[in-house]
């Protein structure tokens, strides 16, 4: 099982650069062109904030483009809600967020929920994908409500051929970086209770626009960087820095090493061009507000 996991696209409805002279779309664009010769993949993922603005052009965006992407390989293609998205938007265009390679929709069971949250299951070869929404209304952290939670047991509760793919937006782990503690998913020890014992081979996630892995009470926990841009951790400690450069990551389930993952940069030569930069005052008031007791 090879899957393509892209992350943090953050279409907008306007087309052209974004406040921060970065065009979503392009960069989207020149990701896809790099992978052309990719052809050995049996699923497209994309792991959140797949639009920027949460509106219905942005998904139409993503859809047609990653689509036909998935489509000339003749692979489904899966997407998931993330702090930036808006779900009504999202199930207009992507339903489910599981599509068929004809774009229909192809979901073999969803959480039924008051709050519209898009949680699905589906099966590819032998391997059953479960996507969660880990999105908060109005906020930039992430929690995985009770319903799901118990949804996701329900879920596990058979197992499947080859195993479980969990993919979601916000990381249940982070490095010792006080935004990513602050924006991460708050409730990680109930998701770990929640696939305990189960038959998940890997947690899939995006949000932190950087690459990093780690482990959830052992189970294997993987964070794509963005399409949009990266951030770059060789600033100050406590201070912010985003470049530009779009990257995906190939996941490889299945083999004597699984997983295993390897990060895809795309050409470009703007690369590594700040995007922009907070230094650490500016970094200590962004998370104070949007963080554990702030207004938002």
């Amino acid at each position: 099982m090879r899957i393509l996991q892209l992350s943090d696209t953050h279409i907008q409805r306007a087309p052209g650069p974004n406040r921060h002279g970065v065009d979503p779309t392009a960069s989207l664009r020149l990701m896809l062109d790099a992978l052309e010769h990719r052809r050995e993949v049996d699923a497209v993922l994309v792991t959140g904030d797949v639009a920027d603005d949460g509106s219905a052009e942005a998904y139409t965006v993503v859809r047609d483009l990653v689509g036909a992407f998935a489509r000339e390989r003749d692979v489904p293609l899966l997407l998931t809600t993330g702090n930036h998205d808006e779900r009504q938007a999202f199930a207009k265009v992507l339903g489910s967020g599981h599509l068929a390679v004809d774009g229909t929709d192809r979901a073999e069971s969803v959480l039924d929920s008051p709050e519209g949250e898009r949680a699905a299951v589906s099966t590819i070869d032998g391997y059953r994908f479960v996507t969660l929404d880990s999105l908060v209304p109005g906020r930039v952290h992430g929690v995985l409500t009770q319903l799901q939670l118990d949804w996701l047991r329900g879920v596990l509760a058979t197992p499947s051929v080859n195993g479980t793919v969990l993919a979601f937006h916000h990381p249940p782990v982070t490095l010792d970086v006080p935004s990513q503690k602050a924006f991460g998913l708050w409730n990680p020890a109930d998701l770990a209770d929640a696939i305990r014992g189960s038959d998940v081979r890997v947690v899939l996630t995006g949000h932190f626009h950087l690459q990093l892995f780690g482990l959830l009470e052992g189970t294997p926990v993987w964070v794509t960087p963005g399409v949009v841009n990266r951030i770059d951790l060789t600033t100050v400690p406590g201070a912010e820095r985003a470049v530009r450069g779009a990257s995906a990551t190939l996941v490889d389930l299945g083999g004597p090493s699984s997983p295993m993952f390897h990060t895809f940069h795309a050409p470009d030569p703007r690369a590594h061009e700040v995007v922009y930069e907070l230094d650490v005052e500016a970094s200590r008031r962004v998370v104070e507000r949007f963080g554990p007791g702030g207004a938002g």
